[in-house]
């Protein structure tokens, strides 16, 4: 028997796969043994509209792909998948701690963990609210759906810009399971496994795993340990209940654990150009410690302090599916926990100035009730969907405000006698209660046209409390999140929002012909507003030394998202090549923009304009060979903001919004040896693009290329396979996050992406 194509994803009746995967498949390729004829464009089927379709039937702008290629690319974290779709980035405020994602311009960088992104993350279809939460290890999946644009009627919980979908395997009658070990570079070992089958006639269970450890990429010069390592634990359990014919239940329980050494960031000596207030990078400079690291070596590094994160989560999910004539009934009821403690040496430096924190203490439950139904030219499905977050918080630094605390270092030292840092420790409480009403028809007018139409009515409760206290950090006391050592409550802030609003979609999708989709929509995207919990309270030219109207800027709007949208999928030769492309118009009300200067972090409300197009290529030109190439434009502007920097109102750009981004992979599969050798490379294309809305040079990435290389060999039988890989074979060091603090240490922290890594992987299936 032949291995599969990497177009071989096979979940339904067709053989398509959707051209937007195309970016993604192109790294996805490089992992999964090719057939070696024609065939290969099998189709994806997607649950976009909350029912099974094939992927080139919706009229959505959809990147998806299989367990099987995320699990033979190695990918190890859920927000690696952003290099292989076309319009997509990944945003990284804490290095490994904190993860989300930026689809088309719409993107949320505050790194404070109470901060929901408007491009939403579901498990199984159950809503993953934090961003701490969000880094999960990704194993014995299913599929994965990336959504492009808003997505707010049937996904309700902020999709202003879209979500990610991750479907994980499900319990089977049949016996089956694999494990996949991957070897590596900084003494990687990675293991990833299930098993599964029937327990009785009607009980069908799966127990997956996944481990994840190395030792580090980042030398640390002072403390010896690597830093940024991996240590990695994940378990997932499920039950499948077949009630009858049309109904069953699953019941998933899962736990997650993490505990590395992280915090790196390669300082860089800066000072501020002519404004006085945008950073420029002087790598031969002193920072205001006194500290140069002028070595030219971005993985190496002098930390006086090893950072940490300590991360548990644990949730259990119990879905029921119950059919009965043309309907079914879907109900998901989900409880999940996030525990993160995390601090990080931010000076970069042998000297301890600056050590950053968060605390994450978070309880979510949720509960979805819908109905599906059907009749020969017509589709609907309406529901119910209740949240509720229980957020205790914090943030602070040790050392944060040398200099801009209320106190005179010369008489009030910043180290007390015993050699306890003073620093500040902002503990707070986010309550977020959550219902909505929705409902979708889809109607046929003809066989050639249907027309879509859906409402969302969101009522929204949420309330902060919330405290910035100046503390010493004293061993044997509590630290972070109630730190009992208050030197001076610099401030507090207790605030309520109650808001009601809507989100709607009206569409057209029209069939020329039974090979080409062409779409058009318009959709209305909504996130609720919420409140801010800052670093940094002090304002030295303030008369108070606080900032002034501080409880104005604790708040900010809910945000609006009018996206019009234009599309095309297409298959073409015989099926041999897929084309599929969209453009899109926003325009943007009250966009929930984050703005950073010195320490001082605050979300507010700005309106935007985004425009753009995406193009997508898949094809199989002769026995073997596939090809994929993927391309985004993106055109963002953020009119008219005041940053707070004195330089007056101006437009901006959204943080991690490049305007060009380029996907590409080429695999060849050949007979060989009694079975099948393949080569493959895979490369992505990140023009330039800013993380901060200063577009300061410090917060700049100037653009980058990131290629990969994979040689894999499979039996004719396919019961495994050895694989060969070296990730960025070029070694190309680029930024995924910088913070300018040029006016306050001197100094950029930049945190770069992942050095060349080579290593080898075997797996092994079983049915």
């Amino acid at each position: 028997m032949k291995n599969k194509s990497l177009y071989n994803i096979s979940f339904s009746k067709y053989r398509c796969m959707h051209w937007q995967m195309m970016g993604l498949l192109a790294t996805l390729l490089l992992v999964i043994p090719v057939m070696s004829t024609a065939a290969v464009l099998e189709e994806v089927t997607v649950t976009a509209q909350k029912r099974e379709q094939s992927l080139q039937d919706v009229g959505i702008a959809i990147t998806a792909f299989t367990g099987e290629q995320l699990e033979q690319l190695g990918y190890t974290n859920a927000q690696e998948l952003s290099a292989l779709a076309p319009g997509v980035s990944t945003i990284q405020p804490n290095g490994p701690s904190n993860y989300a994602f930026a689809i088309r311009g719409v993107a949320q960088n505050d790194f404070v963990s109470n901060q929901e992104s408007p491009v939403s993350i579901y498990v199984d279809e159950v809503y993953i609210s934090q961003m701490s939460g969000a880094g999960f290890l990704l194993f014995d999946m299913e599929r994965v759906e990336i959504l492009r644009g808003p997505q707010g009627t049937l996904f309700g919980r902020n999709a202003t810009g879209g979500l990610v979908h991750f479907v994980t395997r499900k319990p089977t009658e049949n016996v089956n399971g694999y494990g996949r070990l991957t070897i590596g570079e900084h003494e990687q070992v990675k293991f990833v496994g299930a098993v599964g089958g029937g327990i009785t006639e009607n009980v069908f269970a799966r127990l997956s795993v996944a481990t994840h450890n190395n030792g580090g990429y980042v030398e640390n010069r002072v403390l010896g340990d690597n830093i940024n390592n991996a240590n990695d634990l994940a378990i997932r359990g499920q039950l499948l209940f077949q009630i009858n014919d049309d109904s069953e239940f699953l019941l998933n329980g899962r736990y997650a654990d993490q505990s590395i050494r992280t915090g790196f960031f390669e300082n860089v000596s800066s000072v501020t150009d002519e404004t006085g207030v945008l950073g420029i990078n002087d790598p031969t400079g002193v920072n205001f410690n006194g500290y140069s690291d002028t070595d030219g070596d971005v993985f190496a590094g002098d930390y006086d302090k090893f950072g940490r994160q300590e991360m548990d989560s644990w949730g259990v999910t119990g879905t029921l599916k119950w059919g009965f004539g043309e309907q079914t009934l879907t109900s998901i009821t989900d409880y999940q926990h996030i525990f993160r403690d995390y601090i990080e040496d931010s000076d970069a430096s042998p000297i301890a100035d600056f050590n950053f924190f968060l605390v994450t203490d978070v309880d979510q439950f949720s509960q979805e009730i819908r109905i599906n139904g059907e009749r020969e030219d017509l589709r609907w499905v309406a529901g119910f969907y209740y949240l509720d977050i229980e957020v205790s918080d914090a943030v602070g630094a040790e050392f944060p405000l040398f200099g801009f605390a209320p106190f005179d270092p010369e008489t009030f030292p910043l180290v007390d006698e015993n050699g306890n840092f003073f620093g500040n420790d902002n503990p707070y409480t986010v309550d977020t209660e959550t219902w909505s009403l929705f409902g979708q028809l889809e109607f046929d007018f003809s066989p050639q046209l249907t027309g879509i139409v859906g409402f969302r009515w969101i009522e929204e409760d949420k309330k902060e409390e919330y405290a910035s206290n100046f503390v010493f950090f004293i061993p044997g006391t509590k630290l972070r999140n109630g730190n009992p050592n208050i030197v001076d409550v610099a401030a507090t802030f207790s605030g309520s929002q109650s808001t009601g609003f809507w989100s709607a979609k009206a569409g057209l999708d029209w069939r020329p012909s039974e090979d080409v989709l062409v779409y058009a929509s318009w959709n209305r995207g909504v996130k609720g507003g919420g409140f801010n919990a800052p670093l940094d309270v002090t304002d030295p030219s303030s008369p108070t030394g606080i900032i002034e109207n501080l409880d104005e800027a604790m708040e900010f709007g809910e945000e609006t998202l009018d996206a019009f949208e234009i599309g095309f999928k297409s298959t073409l030769a015989n099926g041999l090549v897929r084309l599929n492309g969209a453009a899109y118009y926003y325009d943007y009300k009250d966009f929930q923009a984050f703005r950073i200067v010195g320490l001082s972090t605050f979300i507010f409300n700005a309106d935007a304009e985004n425009k753009g197009f995406e193009l997508e290529l898949q094809a199989a030109p002769v026995e073997g060979l596939d090809l994929l190439l993927g391309l985004g434009y993106t055109d963002t502007n953020i009119k008219n903001v005041d940053l707070g920097i004195g330089l007056g109102p101006r437009d901006t750009k959204p943080v991690q919004s490049p305007k060009w981004n380029l996907n590409g992979l080429v695999r060849y599969e050949w007979p060989a040896l009694g079975g099948y050798l393949a080569v493959q490379a895979d490369i992505h294309y990140r023009s330039e693009h800013f993380f901060s809305l200063t577009q300061a040079q410090a917060s700049t990435e100037n653009g980058y290329t990131v290629a990969n290389a994979r040689v894999s060999y499979a039996p004719d039988n396919g019961r495994w396979e050895a694989a060969l890989f070296v990730n960025n074979f070029t070694d190309e060091e680029y930024l995924l996050q910088t913070f300018d603090l040029a006016t306050i240490l001197g100094m950029t922290e930049q945190y770069y992406g992942l050095p060349r890594w080579a290593g080898a992987s075997i797996s092994v299936h079983w049915d």
